[in-house]
């Protein structure tokens, strides 16, 4: 039995080549074009057909219809339809030309083309570049590239891959051991043992070497290759590994980050939805629903206009329902993404350590004369304060007192101004005072910053918790429980007093209490919104996070549906988003972080509050693996957005330099 069409677009039923070639030539006809009939016929043909009519219309009018499409059309609408018209091996051909030629290389075409593509995709399309352009494409490559990057692209070209039936079980465990002891095992890497493997084996042979490495390094393939690995060879070696686990997962990361943000990569986008259209479409819409919890479609009809954007949802293929139903293929991924999420012990990294030679008088004194006299010495107070650990800036806290009599505290509050004296005055703080700080600006004045809440008390410890409710007490004289009892309502209160009692449990996951969790979450889909809501606010907010990576794990095989979007489409308002914020903390908190800290620069003004609090409590913790998510998800540096989205008045000069500062360098 075949595999099941998972594509967009198919064999139009009732073809005629010669009926559609004369509507074509209609719809250019005379003075401008009927673009919609264009879009339509074209849109509803296989690329086979096209070829068709492309010959039909060579041999009624003797014209080249590429030739007239591309005279009567204009900008990415003629990109898009010309790039259709064209053979699958013939438009990755005229991609990669595009990527080679001139002064510089598009190096993620040729590693989204050269990653993605079959044995006989690969063969086809260097028959075609030698066809089209008269010179092998190998050469082509050899003279624009370099390096390991270089080498891993020529061994793609070959199109040798063991094929999918291919699973040498002797080898899976050998080939495992033989990249651990090429990478992590290692002072250095050997680079063409990853090249050897990675380049040849089959996809089914290498997801189950990628299981096994996991055993042995106790961490995923990727993240060794974004440790071991830099550069081109490295987003090409995570291509590979990415497309070796989900094609259709690959595409829809490269189709969101194409589209988010200010502009779109529009060749990425055309790209894509032309060469992808009639093999995986579908699959790539549910990868790009499950993990962006937004539908292609609607990004689509979010960022582009016009008849490219009526082009685009054609191809699409329809919007999904957001019920949370998986299609098989997204089921298996979503249920591989927890247990690689569960089997995964990440190795957090701060940005701030310890200062090596410290000496907390001296570093008073030169704080006191930073502040002496006339204005302000700021470049040394930040130089000082952001390469000490907060233990160091404690003890520099007592020493300024005992030596000088003053208190360091409201000296800084003093000399300083607005966000930079609210980012140094939080540096300062002990992590539970901050904390306790937090909470109260969060919960104090007319309005409640009800996602400053959620954020604090779903990712602080057990112990960080009960100290900050210490803290709390000691600050304000009101315990932490009353001032957010006093300041929110219903099944959302609750939620929030559960999580600051610091009562989670911290045992590793049980499997077969795990099931049971996850079907009771399950039966509780199909209950009564109350019920459902009280029955994920007694596992959510309780169980310990090993144990909620397996629980979320296996409630995608109980129900086929995703945790995530379950709590989207089924609660609502702070409720929603507490749930939504523990879910997301459970798969990837440094992920989580990275995304609050995106939404509170993008757009128009930044949320310096949020800033602040993630910059000052996660530098000593994680922000270094928060860097390296922010870069994954945005394609962009934390450190360099930073830099660009805050230049506005006051978040400019030392206060954006302490940012960078604790942000910690370039990614």
């Amino acid at each position: 039995m075949g595999k099941e069409f998972r594509g967009t677009i198919a064999d139009h039923p009732d073809f005629d080549a010669g009926s559609d070639a004369e509507a074509l030539y209609n719809a250019m006809k005379g003075f401008g074009s009927d673009k919609e009939a264009i879009l339509d016929l074209i849109t509803s043909r296989s690329n086979a057909q096209r070829q068709e009519i492309r010959a039909a219309y060579k041999s009624q009018y003797g014209k080249d219809l590429i030739a007239d499409l591309k005279y009567e059309l204009t900008g990415n609408f003629e990109r898009l339809i010309v790039g259709l018209m064209r053979p699958p091996a013939y438009h990755d051909a005229k991609e990669i030309k595009d990527a080679i030629k001139g002064a510089g290389t598009d190096e993620k075409c040729l590693i989204e083309i050269l990653a993605s593509r079959t044995n006989e995709q690969i063969h086809n399309l260097v028959a075609a570049y030698k066809d089209a352009y008269g010179r092998d494409l190998e050469e082509g490559v050899i003279g624009d590239t370099s390096g390991h990057f270089k080498k891993m692209l020529v061994v793609l070209l070959q199109g040798t891959r063991e094929e999918d039936d291919v699973v040498s079980e002797d080898l899976v465990e050998q080939d495992a051991q033989d990249l651990y002891d090429a990478g992590e095992a290692q002072w250095g890497t050997d680079e063409a043992k990853f090249i050897m493997l990675l380049g040849n084996r089959s996809v089914t042979h290498l997801q189950l070497v990628f299981d096994e490495y996991q055993k042995i390094a106790e961490k995923s393939i990727e993240d060794s290759i974004k440790s071991e690995l830099s550069g081109d060879f490295e987003r090409l070696m995570l291509a590979v590994v990415q497309c070796i686990r989900s094609k259709a997962m690959f595409f829809a990361k490269r189709l969101y980050k194409s589209m988010k943000g200010l502009g779109t990569a529009d060749n990425t986008l055309i790209r894509i939805m032309v060469s992808r259209s009639e093999i995986d479409m579908l699959d790539i819409r549910e990868c790009f629903r499950l993990r962006y919890e937004k539908s292609l479609y609607c990004m689509i009809q979010d960022d582009t206009s016009g008849d490219y954007k009526r082009t685009l949802l054609k191809l699409c293929g329809g919007d999904d329902d957001i019920a949370g139903e998986f299609f098989p293929e997204a089921a298996q991924i979503a249920y591989k993404m927890w247990e690689i999420s569960a089997m995964t012990k990440v190795q957090l990294r701060g940005t701030v350590r310890p200062y090596q030679n410290f000496d907390p008088a001296s570093d008073a004194q030169a704080l006191r004369k930073a502040m002496k006299g006339f204005g302000t010495d700021e470049d040394t107070i930040i130089e000082i304060l952001t390469h000490r650990s907060n233990e160091q800036r404690q003890e520099i806290r007592q020493t300024f007192k005992s030596l000088l009599g003053r208190d360091l505290m409201a000296d800084l509050k003093s000399e300083l101004s607005k966000n930079l004296q609210r980012l140094i005055l939080g540096l300062m703080m002990t992590p539970a005072e901050f904390d306790a700080k937090m909470m109260k600006k969060a919960i104090e004045g007319a309005g409640t910053d009800e996602h400053a809440l959620i954020e604090i008390l779903v990712t602080r410890s057990n112990q960080e918790i009960q100290d900050m409710c210490s803290a709390y007490q000691n600050a304000f004289k009101k315990s932490l429980e009353d001032a957010i009892a006093s300041d929110t309502s219903g099944l959302f209160k609750r939620i929030l007093i559960s999580l600051a009692q610091g009562g989670r449990e911290e045992d590793p996951a049980d499997m077969a209490r795990a099931l049971e969790d996850a079907q009771a979450l399950a039966d509780a889909c199909n209950a009564d919104s109350d019920e459902m809501e009280d029955k994920f606010m007694s596992i959510l907010c309780t169980r310990s996070f090993p144990h909620l990576r397996r629980v979320f794990q296996e409630f995608v095989r109980c129900s086929n549906k995703d945790i995530e979007q379950i709590i989207k489409k089924e609660m609502s308002g702070d409720v929603k988003n507490a749930m939504f914020a523990i879910v997301r903390s459970v798969k990837n908190q440094p992920s989580y972080f990275a995304d609050r800290l995106y939404k509170a620069m993008k757009g128009l003004g930044t949320d310096d509050r949020a800033l602040i609090r993630i910059m000052v409590s996660r530098s000593e913790i994680d922000l270094f693996n928060i860097r390296k998510e922010f870069k994954e998800t945005h394609d962009t540096s934390l450190h360099e957005f930073i830099q660009v989205e805050t230049l506005v008045g006051d978040t400019s000069g030392d206060y954006r330099k302490t940012l960078l500062i604790l942000c910690g360098g370039e990614d």
